[in-house]
């Protein structure tokens, strides 16, 4: 059980912090992660690597000459938000362009996207490659949905010593492809692992048994199993990723067996004892393998065999001397302290010369944030529970760190006098940026889209809001990538927009349309108890998802219907006297 912090919400942050202390000689502390803290050479290709927290010594400990040039950090088990990445790899950036690598997990990918556009917009030239390494999470044919584990470790080194090297970024996306493609991952778990203040591990295995292709972030295993001997697991792992060697597969490869938390090391040394035999039966050379800790999940019982099958080139670079606080490979001459500067800091936005009708209504967009973080609190653990079903269980938590932050950033631009855009705005950025994870990106990215619609107008009237509804769910359906029937939050969201807009259309009243709203929402988030997931780290466990309701989908039912109850209990879009009130004179409904 992780147990060891002051306030569970802090734990990641302040590991970084002691992480950091206890390794100045190789990192420096950034906002969002760290980065070198010794000199790097001019024009070299800056590799950051990340993802969530709880993964030790991936990501931070990976970072120091030889591998990694900056990491970024997000919550436990949690994508960091845009903002980190961007500001990770700005600190890290050397002049030869940034190259991201990460695991295939739809909030990395979503927002490691955004702060590649950013720096590239900047003149950062910065590329990305993806981690697909387990074989458990989706057939051959489908390797692109693969999400990656342990094998992040292979594409991590090649790129960083590719780098080290001095070849520049088409080299370093080249081998890092390559390396990519030559990996393959499968892992087991025996128990859960739990969350920084939980009382309970995300799962239980049952009793004598094992479950098969686990996940790094807390998930289960796709299927469970009796527990194996030690000659049996070896023969299932070894004979599970020779089926799925690639194509143009050689025979000589690096064996990495990785223990995800809580499996002793003598117990790794037995297992990979008999993994060495049954590769060297199979005719396969192993060429400077790992056993130990290096991809963990806090502490999970459980544990993963990584193949990577070589050629020369890659050879060469896996074998290169690394240095760095978790992961340390042959010898280097010892490297010179540098200043990390800070990124600047984004420009104030401008002055906006604020209307009335546009004040009023940033205090009332103020106030459904409020009830929005009222929803979540009163239904926090039961959204992590619902989320460990199928997931990593860090919805609840997730959704309250990203609303707490919404609700501050809009009071503060509500103090200042500024307008529903800008209010929507910054909530939507502190959204994004505390939460991270898919959920941190989509309602970061919906709010701000609210806010754009309605703008900075003298009056406004309830066209406006069916305009903020439907480009709150526009900005949703695009970042996202998912449709109804995939079971994600847009399961609800559409039904909810439809029924709004129709209703509206209809000539009912905008309180009236969100109750019509609410209630397709909600029985649209109990109808994706009956889906199979289509998308997210959910999407491998599909089986064990069946019978329970999407979190995602859950949680916006929950927030609208409590938004919906505000609006009944105290109508400020029906009566005329609060309308006024709300949105400055200027409010028609």
């Amino acid at each position: 059980m992780t147990q060891i912090f002051d306030n569970p919400a802090d734990f990641a942050e302040e590991a970084l912090d002691g992480l950091v202390a206890a390794n100045r000689g190789y990192v420096a502390r950034v906002d969002g992660g760290v980065v070198r803290s010794t000199e790097v050479p001019a024009g070299q290709v800056a590799v950051v690597v990340g993802g969530g927290s709880g993964h030790y010594p991936a990501f931070a400990g990976l970072v120091g000459p030889g591998l990694a040039a900056g990491a970024v950090c997000g919550n436990i088990f949690t994508s960091p938000s845009a903002g980190q990445a961007y500001r990770v790899a700005k600190a890290a950036n050397a002049g030869g362009g940034v190259l991201f690598s990460y695991g295939n997990y739809a909030g990395d990918v979503i927002h490691f996207g955004e702060a590649q556009q950013r720096l590239n917009a900047e003149g950062i030239e910065t590329r990305t490659v993806l981690v697909t390494d387990d074989i458990a999470s989706a057939p051959l044919d489908q390797i692109e949905k693969r999400r990656g584990i342990a094998g992040d470790l292979t594409v991590f080194k090649i790129a960083g010593a590719a780098a080290e090297a001095g070849l520049d970024l088409d080299g370093v996306e080249r081998l890092a492809v390559l390396a990519n493609h030559r990996t393959r991952s499968l892992g087991v778990a025996f128990d859960g692992c739990t969350l920084p203040g939980a009382a309970e591990p995300l799962f239980h295995v049952p009793a004598g048994g094992m479950s098969l292709g686990l996940g790094i972030h807390g998930e289960p295993g796709i299927s469970d199993h009796p527990m194996p001997t030690a000659s049996e697991l070896a023969e299932l792992l070894v004979s599970g990723l020779l089926r799925d060697k690639p194509d143009d597969a050689g025979n000589r490869v690096v064996a990495i067996l990785n223990g995800l938390g809580r499996v002793k090391y003598e117990e790794l040394f037995l297992l990979f004892g008999k993994i060495d035999k049954l590769l060297t039966a199979a005719g396969l050379t192993i060429v400077e393998p790992e056993c130990g800790e290096l991809v963990t999940s806090l502490d999970m019982s459980g544990l993963s065999l990584t193949l990577l099958w070589l050629d020369d080139e890659l050879e060469r670079y896996w074998t290169a001397p690394a240095d760095t606080p978790g992961y340390r490979k042959g010898s280097m001459a010892p490297r010179a302290r540098r200043e990390v500067a800070a990124p600047e800091g984004a420009l104030a936005a401008e002055g906006e010369d604020t209307t009335a009708a546009a004040a009023g209504l940033g205090r009332l967009a103020a106030a459904v944030l409020a009830q929005a973080r009222d929803a979540v609190v009163d239904h926090e653990r039961e959204l992590g529970r619902l989320d460990a079903i199928a997931g990593d269980g860090d919805h609840g938590v997730g959704m309250r760190r990203g609303v707490d932050a919404a609700v501050a950033a809009a009071g503060e631009a509500v103090g200042a006098g500024l307008s529903v855009h800008r209010v929507l705005t910054a909530a939507g950025e502190a959204w994004s940026e505390r939460a991270g994870g898919t959920s941190g990106a989509l309602w970061g990215s919906a709010l701000a889209a609210a806010g754009r619609a309605l703008g900075n107008q003298d009056s406004y009237s309830g066209g406006d809001a069916a305009a903020a509804v439907t480009a709150f769910a526009d900005a949703v359906t695009t970042l996202g990538k998912a449709d109804v029937g995939d079971k994600t939050m847009v399961d609800a969201l559409l039904p909810f927009r439809n029924a709004f807009v129709a209703a509206f259309d209809g000539g009912t009243p905008v309180t009236g349309a969100l109750a019509s709203a609410v209630t397709a929402a909600r029985q649209a988030a109990d109808a994706t108890a009956s889906l199979r997931p289509l998308k997210g780290r959910a999407r491998p466990l599909a089986e064990k998802s069946l019978g329970h309701p999407d979190p995602g989908a859950v949680s916006f039912a929950l927030i609208a219907t409590r938004v919906s109850d505000y609006f009944e209990s105290s109508p400020p879009l029906s009566s005329p006297r609060a309308a006024a009130v709300a949105a400055g004179h200027g409010a028609q409904a």
